[in-house]
Formats: structure tokens, C-alpha cells, sequence
């Protein structure tokens, strides 16, 4: 084997090793979704905190409001407690205007998301809803964003009336109040 020959394969292998490396990187930084429970649905309406816009998966960190949407939620030590909802990466969450400067810290949204299956505050987003109320206007209590004056939909989906437990994953459009499952199909 020549010199050039040489020390062309060893650039190829040295090549072939950074490559492995950096696909093997991204790989373990792109998660399985089967951490989250897509039998369970929460929802919430709660206030951002901060926003982490990384490339694979966009995440807003909130903290929720109570139920009669006057403070945010404390623990015991009355600190907020901090959900993080998860959603597709930044450039797809930008193009549903889902940016770092239209979901400031004080914004207040609604949103359903898919729990984590430790138990872990946090949830993906899947194809739910995500609804920004106008500033410093919180929606009536048992009531989401979706239904203030001036909201605006980030995103396709739909916001679920209330926290769900399903026998299978959440379906937009599906109709889960008690009146429809106690109708059962009808007779054809």
C-alpha cells in the first residue's frame, strides 16, 4: 500500500469514528416516547416560567394555576411547583408560533399533555391543543384559554375538556363525555 493510499484510509477511518460518535450522540438525545403514558391526558392552564427551545424536542416549563385560576399552584415549602410540557423541535413549535419571545415568562396558556410514566412533572404535548390567553387574563375557573376573548391556537389540535383516563391513546375529536359512552353505538 502507498503513502497516499495509507493515509487516505486512515482520514476515512478517522472520519467513519467522528461520524459514529456524532449520529450516536444525537440518537441517545432523542428519547423514546413510550415514557409517557398515552392513556392518561392532563390539563392545564398554568403560567411560563421559561422556555428551553432545543432542536429535538421545544419544552415549556410552567407553573399551573389553581382551580379558581388565581395563583399558581405551591408545595409544601410554597414554592411553584414546575410541570414541563414537551413538543416537537424548535423550528416546527416556531412555524405554530411557539417561540421563546411570543411565550415569555408570565404568559398564561392551556394545554393537555401526556404524563410521564415515573410520575415526574412533565408530559409530551402529542397532537393536543395548546391555547395562549391574552396578557394577564386567565380564563374563568373550569375554563381554558380557548374560551378568552383574544386567545389565540398554537398548533392543530384540540384541548380535552378535562384530565382523561383512557383504555387507548387520546383521539382529537373523539367525544369522551359520559353521555357518549353510555349511548353506545347505535343499531344499524
Amino acid at each position: 500500500m502507498t503513502f497516499g493510499l495509507r493515509r487516505l484510509v486512515k482520514t476515512a477511518a478517522v472520519m467513519a469514528t467522528g461520524l459514529s460518535l456524532s449520529v450516536g450522540s444525537a440518537a441517545y438525545a432523542h428519547h423514546s416516547f413510550a415514557m409517557f403514558d398515552n392513556t392518561q391526558v392532563r390539563v392545564f392552564t398554568g403560567v411560563v416560567t421559561r422556555i428551553n427551545p432545543d432542536a429535538n424536542h421545544l419544552q415549556i416549563f410552567f407553573a399551573p394555576l389553581n382551580d379558581e385560576h388565581t395563583t399558581v399552584v405551591r408545595d409544601e415549602a410554597g414554592d411553584p411547583i414546575i410541570w414541563a410540557v414537551e413538543m416537537a423541535g424548535s423550528a416546527q413549535a416556531a412555524a405554530e408560533g411557539i417561540t421563546v419571545n411570543n411565550f415569555a415568562p408570565g404568559t398564561i396558556f392551556s394545554v393537555g399533555l401526556y404524563p410521564l410514566r415515573n410520575g415526574q412533572p412533565g408530559g409530551d404535548r402529542g397532537n393536543m391543543g395548546l391555547w395562549k390567553c391574552p396578557a394577564n387574563t386567565p380564563p374563568a375557573p373550569g375554563q381554558m384559554c380557548d374560551s378568552v376573548d383574544g386567545a389565540t391556537q398554537h398548533g392543530e389540535g384540540e384541548i380535552p375538556v378535562n384530565d382523561l383516563e383512557l383504555d387507548q391513546p387520546f383521539v382529537p375529536g373523539q367525544d369522551y363525555t359520559e353521555d357518549a359512552e353510555e349511548g353506545g353505538e347505535a343499531d344499524g
